[in-house]
């Protein structure tokens, strides 16, 4: 059986609240960013307009990030 791809609806009246979709982070060559676990680094290469993933340089290693980039920030 397939899950739907339509968005949930939340009526008005609910007592709970409706998700908030948190921004997605775009990258781009040459981006000074930072990360919780590496440090200070640059994006090298971005893969597929960074929707899918990030080449990062962090002076003693190169790192691959995924999404979501909930540990990593542009500066």
């Amino acid at each position: 059986m397939r899950r739907s791809v339509a968005a949930r609806r939340t009526l008005p009246t609910s007592p709970f609240k409706a998700r908030i979709e948190t921004p997605r982070k775009h990258f781009a060559v040459g981006d000074r960013v930072t990360h919780d676990t590496y440090g200070l680094g640059r994006a090298i290469e971005v893969e597929g307009d960074s929707d899918i993933a990030v080449l990062v340089d962090f002076g003693s290693r190169r790192e691959r990030i995924t999404q979501p980039y909930a540990t990593m920030y542009k500066l």
